[in-house]
């Protein structure tokens, strides 16, 4: 397995050189310490210079890498993404491992009992009999409503998707949401589709629910999986598509809890509120008919049935805590048959991962203490107001969007939170009792404690300075009712963020990602909540005709590719994140021209300034995939695959300028054929 060398990122100085290199540096020569990656920040050995970048720009930037790199035993997919996240993994334990040391040490305790497997096996099932138990109890439709709060309350997933957000129309404020779901598989294709592949995938998963059943000691396994299978199939069939779920006015239906009711009579959803700790008078509804039809499906089905499910999905939940073998079985289907990963990760791995994941702000305090100084917050916001300058400059230019809708869009700009690293506030988790020797009880209680922690907020202020990234995680967010931008310590590092590389390369990397965020507040959905947050229409009917006769055109374009033999990307589930990355690697390069200060760009081993541009941007979407996982992503997933992602340069008419692609080249685009949006 190929692996770069990391350099991290440790000071407030080393982020605010990359930032004066960016922004401010005179152009001529690269930076005389020598960068993390190649001469200039650019992995040159990685390029198939035989492939011609008008053929096929990712392998042109990136083939080598692909051709060297072999994927990890214990990943689906590998790529820029998952060496940060290793690194960002290897820190974090080393950081628990010395918590461990304290037996007073909430974090330290967790990760210890969650390791400890031989307590776990000596256990057996004692720890989660008597949930099964109840279940097993249960007679009545009343009973499995008592059973589905319960279920809600330990994490354990039932047919309806409950919780307090944010109120997309009222921002300020939380309100209770209802949405589909009672899958155990991705989503609906997995039930309903007539491929082959999917087809043997459903049959895998009724076989693997036939062995938690057994591995538990359940009589009847093979005819009681079919029976669950049979049930899902049917709620698969209410469920809204990945495409309609995403539009952000369908999926906002508020209603009271009577209206509610009167549209899914089939479930007590006035008990089910107050069980759960949400006792309300209104409720924000995503899908519907799906809903309705999901209450249906559990009005006609067998409790039996009901309670099967409820089984397998508390067997599921807590099988990594649970005997060895429920843990092997779970991952033999999930891990290796949805995401054709051979090996499931070694338990240390997984025993920090669940650890940020249960107590994520103990560990991020920690972690930002070490490796992320506050005064990178400062330095860091800089660079993100270079690449919001350069989107006002391109809104100003917008030939299809009417003066007062551009005045509104230069004041969603205006109202943007960068948040640069971690947050400045940490949640309290001093009612979260973790013992060293109750692997199960902990993950239970962690269960229960975000529960407890997610419904107590209905009436309160919105927690405007709540994450939802870890700063351990290599990721980027935007967040349309707070107009946020978020961008976690663990990703401002190379090959994204690098002090001594080449700006051009930073712009293309980190300046790509930071414009995709903000671009994110004016894709297709993110365009539909106003400066203040507030989902509402802000555009002209005239706007709106002519973004989306834009957006038409960019989901035809990727509705065309074909990663794999039959299965296409969905241009319509991934169009808010293609149309991101085309805006925000437009903005960046716009940055990056005035960051020159009308100096020309040097050459740097035969690359001019928007080359190395074009290749830092292919090179953080250096990834290669296992089929099983494409196919997954395919389906489910609302980014395009790495490749067609660096393939957006197609629609940027510099690109052309910097490589001089021809007509009949695979890549090539007549002007009048080159998708412009932003």
């Amino acid at each position: 397995m190929h692996r770069k060398t990391i350099a991290t990122i440790t000071s407030g100085a080393a982020l605010a050189a990359i930032v004066a290199g960016m922004a401010f540096a005179a152009p001529g020569k690269p930076a005389a310490n020598k960068p993390a990656i190649g001469d200039f920040g650019f992995d040159e050995t990685g390029m198939d210079r035989s492939v011609a970048p008008g053929d096929n720009f990712f392998d042109f930037a990136d083939g080598n890498w692909v051709k060297r790199t072999e994927i990890p035993n214990d990943k689906p997919s590998f790529g820029a993404f998952d060496t940060l996240a290793d690194l960002s993994l290897i820190r974090t334990r080393g950081l628990l491992e010395a918590a461990a040391k304290s037996p007073s040490s909430k974090i330290g305790s967790a990760y210890v009992a969650y390791l400890d497997t031989a307590t776990i096996e000596a256990k057996g099932l004692a720890p989660i009999q008597p949930w099964l138990a109840r279940i097993k109890a249960a007679s009545t439709k009343a009973d499995y409503v008592a059973l589905a709060v319960e279920a809600d309350r330990n994490g354990v997933l039932v047919p309806f998707g409950t919780g307090v957000s944010t109120d997309a129309k009222d921002p300020d404020s939380y309100v209770v949401s209802v949405r589909q779901a009672g899958l155990g598989m991705p989503n609906r294709d997995y039930y309903l589709s007539s491929d082959a592949k999917l087809q043997a995938t459903k049959a895998a998963y009724q076989g693997h629910i036939a062995r938690m059943f057994t591995l538990a000691g359940e009589p009847n396994a093979e005819a009681r999986a079919k029976a669950v299978v049979d049930l899902e199939t049917q709620i698969a069939q209410a469920h809204w598509t990945n495409i309609q779920s995403r539009d952000a006015d369908k999926t906002y239906n508020k209603m009271s809890v009577a209206q509610l009711v009167e549209m899914a009579p089939g479930f007590d959803f006035v008990t089910y509120f107050k069980g759960v700790g949400t006792p309300t008078d209104s409720v924000v509804v995503g899908q519907p008919s799906a809903v309705a039809g999901i209450a249906k499906v559990i009005a006609d089905a067998p409790i039996e049935v009901l309670k099967d499910q409820l089984i397998i999905r508390s067997l599921n939940e807590f099988a990594p805590v649970l005997p060895t073998a429920f843990d092997k079985e779970s991952f033999a289907f999930f891990g290796t048959e949805l995401r054709g990963t051979p090996e499931q990760q070694l338990r240390w791995k997984r025993a920090v991962n669940w650890t940020s994941a249960s107590i994520t702000d103990e560990v991020s305090k920690i972690y930002v203490a070490k490796y992320f100084p506050p005064a990178t917050k400062a330095a860091a916001d800089a660079l993100v107001k270079n690449i919001i300058a350069a989107m006002n400059a391109r809104i100003d230019k917008l030939d299809w969007m009417a003066p007062e809708t551009k005045a509104k869009a230069h004041a969603k700009l205006a109202a943007f939170v960068p948040r640069i690293g971690y947050p400045d506030r940490w949640r309290d988790y001093s009612a979260l009792v973790i013992k060293r020797d109750d692997a199960f009880g902990n993950h239970l209680r962690a269960n229960q404690w975000a529960h407890n922690y997610n419904i107590t907020k209905l009436g309160k202020p919105v927690y405007r300075w709540e994450w939802g990234l870890a700063p351990m995680t290599v990721n980027a967010q935007a967040n349309p009712t707070l107009v946020a931008i978020t961008f976690p310590a663990a990703i401002l590092q190379p090959p994204f963020f690098d002090p001594k590389a080449d700006p051009a390369v930073n712009y293309g990397g980190i300046g790509a990602v930071i414009g995709h965020e903000i671009s994110h507040h004016f894709d297709d959905q993110g365009s539909k909540f106003d400066p203040k947050g507030r989902l509402a229409t802000w555009w002209t009917p005239a706007d709106v005709a002519a973004f989306k006769q834009r957006t038409d055109r960019l989901v035809a374009q990727y509705d065309a590719y074909e990663p794999l033999p039959g299965f296409h990307v969905k241009g319509g589930l991934t169009l808010g994140e293609n149309t991101a990355d085309l805006a925000g690697l437009a903005a960046s390069l716009d940055a990056y021209h005035k960051s020159l200060g009308g100096k020309p760009a040097p050459v740097i081993r035969g690359f001019t300034g928007d080359q190395r541009f074009y290749l830092g941007y292919a090179q953080v979407w250096q990834r290669r995939h296992r089929d099983n996982d494409l196919r997954n992503r395919l389906l489910t997933d609302p980014h395009s695959p790495a490749q067609q992602r660096v393939w957006t340069v197609r629609n940027i008419d510099a690109w052309y300028a910097a490589f001089d692609p021809k007509p009949g080249q695979k890549m090539y685009l007549a002007p009048e054929e080159r998708v412009r949006i932003w």
